[in-house]
């Protein structure tokens, strides 16, 4: 009989340039509570115990959304974050966000890395080739692995045309047989990992079509999966958001079989001793923004989150500023799931950025009802969609100005059974004046007199936290289902 084999898995995604501290939300009963977690110091502590107590048998991989989310990250283009990366030892990474500085910005970064983006879905328009390698092999205590990548295929179909010039993505679920046969075949792997940005959903789909992949570790969902979710054969799993939790697999393999499996979330707590070599790597990463991003701009009665499918408190400020900045009768922005809490209190300039770290500028735009009814439909249907290779957004869009009532059931442009601006049903052919935020927030296909105004996000929240004090932001039953 041969011998069993150990080893460890480690998993980060959606980490969201989170350098430090931050509040995170907690479901508890009835309400959510909120504490800090996080910071990379702390994952690189955690990392150190896992690879002493494996005996350095251990895979440590990021399925992407690292190097975007907060001000240190975008104004530096992701560079901030690179030595701080480079000192965690990571094998593997995937992308989503990346992409958001451009594939070329993005390219230069990951040829700064010590470790491999991996992507079989992301092709160079002209050569038609991929423009990152598809997968590596790792061998580690006596065992060969072969880690795939697949990024997140979003981004050309639904973020802005900028993320995606020169490049084009596919699912990346033709591809992946070929790699994991070949990796059998001829490479003569004992274990075969996918490391996705595809979200839970997408991936749950793709392991039903595609055999022969024992581990996926997933991401661009946010789930925390407290137990791993086997498909199949193959054992799933993801690890929440903003760097708040690790997830950990380990492994006994016997004759290229799984025989044994325990799995962890670890919650990246406050009390964890910060690693002082990443430690120092984050202050001074920190320090040219410390100042500035500190500045107290006002105060918040709400505790302001984005962990709610139809409608979040986060959201709903941002969309009260976008309403009192220009005076329209609804406001829309991107369902987005990034964004770490604010609790009740002090609201800092970090905090605004957090909530919208690309500071884009205030838009305005009129459409008429048959044009917004069409808009919801298309992105309920990109949220709940029964097939989930069509589900494209994060959350449900964010809306003020409007109610909403529909049913998550039903087929793709169905769902909307009552849809009113203030106490009136939308009539099809008037128009409605809406302020937004993003292409993502009213796609151009949309609307008449669009127009970019010179305020940006940032300062319309700053002015709308200057005029209320505290702010209150409550969910107000925008989206009902029912």
């Amino acid at each position: 009989m041969k011998s069993r084999k150990i080893l460890s898995i480690v998993q980060m995604n959606d980490s969201h340039a989170y350098f430090d501290l931050h509040q995170e939300l907690f479901w508890q009963g009835d309400h959510a509570e909120y504490r800090p977690a996080g910071g990379y110091a702390r994952i690189a502590t955690l990392v150190k115990q896992i690879r002493a107590e494996s005996q350095g048998r251990t895979l440590f991989c990021d399925c992407g959304d690292t190097i975007h989310g907060t001000y240190p990250a975008l104004d530096t283009q992701g560079q901030a974050l690179v030595p701080i990366l480079n000192s965690l030892g990571l094998d593997a990474m995937t992308a989503h966000w990346e992409f958001a500085y451009g594939p070329k910005v993005f390219k230069q970064r990951v040829a700064e890395l010590h470790y491999p983006m991996l992507a079989n879905n992301v092709y160079d328009k002209e050569t038609k080739k991929l423009v990152y390698q598809p997968y590596v092999v790792k061998e580690i205590g006596g065992l060969r692995v072969g880690l795939v990548g697949i990024a997140s295929n979003i981004v050309d179909k639904a973020m802005p045309p900028s993320y995606s010039e020169g490049i084009s993505f596919t699912l990346g679920r033709d591809e992946l047989p070929l790699i994991v046969d070949m990796l059998r075949a001829q490479e003569k792997v004992d274990l075969v990992i996918l490391v996705s940005h595809l979200g839970f959903p997408q991936e749950m789909k793709l392991l039903s079509e595609v055999h022969g992949v024992d581990i996926c570790l997933s991401g661009h969902t946010h789930n925390r999966l407290y137990q791993p979710v086997l498909n199949g054969k193959t054992i799933v799993m993801q690890s929440g958001c903003h760097g708040s939790f690790l997830g950990r697999l380990d492994l006994e393999v016997e004759g290229g079989q799984i025989v044994d499996y325990r799995h962890r979330l670890i919650e990246v707590e406050a009390a964890i001793q910060p690693d002082p070599i990443v430690d120092d790597l984050v202050r001074q990463a920190l320090a040219p923004y410390k100042h500035d991003l500190s500045e107290v701009v006002g105060e918040t009665a709400t505790a302001l989150n984005r962990g709610t499918t139809l409608e979040a408190t986060m959201d709903n400020f941002l969309l009260q500023a976008l309403l009192e900045s220009t005076g329209a009768q609804l406001a829309f922005s991107n369902g987005w799931r990034y964004g770490a809490p604010i609790v009740p209190g002090k609201v800092t300039l970090n905090d605004l950025y957090n909530i919208i770290p690309m500071n884009p500028p205030v838009s305005t735009v009129e459409l008429t009802g048959e044009e917004i009814k069409a808009m919801l439909e298309e992105n309920l249907e990109r949220t709940f969609s029964c097939d989930p290779y069509l589900q494209m957004g994060g959350y449900v869009k964010r809306c003020l100005g409007l109610n909403v009532y529909f049913k998550i059931e039903n087929p793709p442009g169905q769902r909307i059974q009552k849809l009113f601006a203030g106490n009136e049903e939308v009539h099809p052919s008037r128009y409605y004046p809406a302020a937004f935020v993003t292409p993502q927030g009213v796609p151009p296909k949309y609307g008449r007199n669009r127009e970019n105004r010179s305020e940006r996000m940032i300062d319309a929240m700053r002015k709308y936290l200057a005029a209320h004090h505290p702010i209150h932001a409550e969910l107000r039953g925008t989206f009902v289902a029912v």
